[in-house]
């Protein structure tokens, strides 16, 4: 397919591109698409000569215009910050023809016959000039003119965004000194602030180090992995979602460690005030009418039904208050899974017992099966080892769990499956891989079994 022919069309006699594309094939559709940028990247360095050649007259000056950056904005009708890329690649990249006819050449030539050429965009052109402008104060100009040939070469086949990744490395090869001030400077500017938004939701923002940064990407993003699709259905959460989720795993990993400064002799921990007997409803009895409990950090409230998931593999504290909410008595705490009795349940069910679970190892949370608060013992028949994310499933989407032959069994509500059917649980234990070897491999015969063939 002709793309000028297509291009010159368009709007004739009421035909546009639009109702022309959909009938060619397939290979002729991947034409049209990079023959279009190439079409785009051609019109591109031409403008780009224009408009140095229009700042070379003073053209935007003269027509009122304080900078030529604001003139190609209004005059175009784009963003500024794309007005001051395409301003910023045509004094660089461009060749000048001075008043008497001298040809000037440009600033970076490589950068400029790549765009000639239509190898690169105005961004790769944008991040290369940045590049070597960085490094222009401490750099010999034989060194920024190869600074400026590796950049380039490498822009023809890999995106912007790889193309600074590998400008910073550059920069540091050849300035290591003032790389390392940068990384004081940033040492300098961390900050982490932290606020209570009208909703209730804590809000965060951050500013880190690179060494802090690092940390922070090598701690969340094995917790960020989206879970394994479950029947059929892939993560449902946005990227935000699962970073919020893995933050909160983090956190749940940090307040179980032993490292953790201790307050008054305690190790840090989250203090919650409810009423007892709103706590031990059933679950049947949430909804309208029902007291929250307090986050006392933040005096927040918080609803029974979140505070119960809590109590499945918390430190309870009971506090006697008197009627002005001031502690009168405070009792022995009991931790719901000592060491010994989590020791077994994650050999028994892994990180989690939830059916085709994958999660990365982490902190999982032991859940009773009868509630703690509903008087269910503290024990192996009667917890098992649950994700924050399927911990928070089973407790939202009420899934009955099970324990059948020492193995964990759940039944989905009818709202996941009309048919509840339960699903096995836990995962395989190297004696049941060898009961079903022995079904599936005939036992050896012993020797006295063995018939004597003379």
């Amino acid at each position: 397919m002709d793309v000028m022919a297509l291009v010159a069309g368009s709007g004739v006699d009421g035909e546009s591109p639009q109702s022309t594309i959909p009938v060619c094939s397939d290979a002729e559709l991947m034409a049209v698409i990079a023959d279009t940028e190439a079409l785009m990247r051609a019109a591109v360095a031409i403008q780009l000569r224009a408009i140095a050649e229009a700042e070379q007259r003073g053209i935007p000056s003269a027509q009122g215009a304080r900078k030529t950056e604001t003139w190609v904005r209004e005059k175009l009708n784009i963003a500024a910050g794309e007005a001051k890329s395409r301003v910023m690649v045509a004094r660089t990249a461009t060749e000048r023809t001075t008043a008497t006819g001298e040809q000037v050449p440009a600033e970076l030539p490589a950068v400029a016959e790549a765009i000639t050429a239509g190898a690169i965009t105005v961004d790769h052109a944008r991040t290369i000039i940045n590049g070597v402008r960085r490094m222009a104060p401490v750099c010999t100009p034989a060194e920024v003119g190869q600074a400026e040939a590796v950049l380039t070469e490498h822009a023809r086949n890999h995106s912007p965004h790889d193309l600074a990744t590998l400008a910073e490395r550059i920069r540091y090869y050849f300035d290591e000194d003032n790389a390392f001030r940068t990384e004081q400077v940033q040492h300098v500017l961390r900050e982490l602030h932290y606020r209570t938004d009208a909703d209730g939701m804590t809000v965060i923002n951050a500013r880190l180090s690179r060494e802090a940064g690092a940390k922070f990407r090598a701690a969340l993003q094995p917790l960020a992995a989206p879970l394994p699709a479950e029947d059929g259905q892939p993560d449902f959460r946005s990227p935000g979602q699962r970073n919020a989720d893995a933050f909160d795993a983090l956190l749940d990993i940090a307040l179980a460690s032993d490292q953790l400064p201790r307050s008054g002799g305690q190790r840090p921990h989250i203090t919650i005030t409810i009423d007892f007997n709103t706590l031990t409803r059933t679950l049947q009895d949430t909804g309208r009418g029902v007291l929250p409990g307090t986050l006392t950090a933040t005096g927040q409230p918080i609803t029974a039904a979140t505070v119960r998931r809590f109590a499945c593999d918390a430190e309870i504290l009971p506090v006697v208050l008197n009627s002005d909410g001031l502690p009168l008595d405070v009792g022995r705490a009991e931790r719901t899974a000592p060491p010994h009795l989590r020791a077994a349940l994650l050999l028994r069910d892994g990180t989690c017992a939830f059916p085709a679970c994958d999660r990365p190892p982490g902190t999982p949370e032991a859940h009773h099966v009868q509630s703690w608060l509903d008087g269910g013992a503290t024990e192996l028949n009667n917890l098992v080892m649950l994700c924050g994310h399927h911990h928070r499933t089973v407790h939202t989407q009420h899934w009955a769990i099970a324990i059948e032959n020492d193995r964990p069994v759940f039944t989905p509500p009818t709202t996941v499956d009309s048919a509840r059917k339960p699903r096995p649980g836990g995962r395989p234990t190297g004696t049941e891989h060898n009961a079903l070897l022995h079904q599936l491999i005939p036992r050896p015969r012993q020797a006295e079994e063995a018939t004597h063939v003379t």
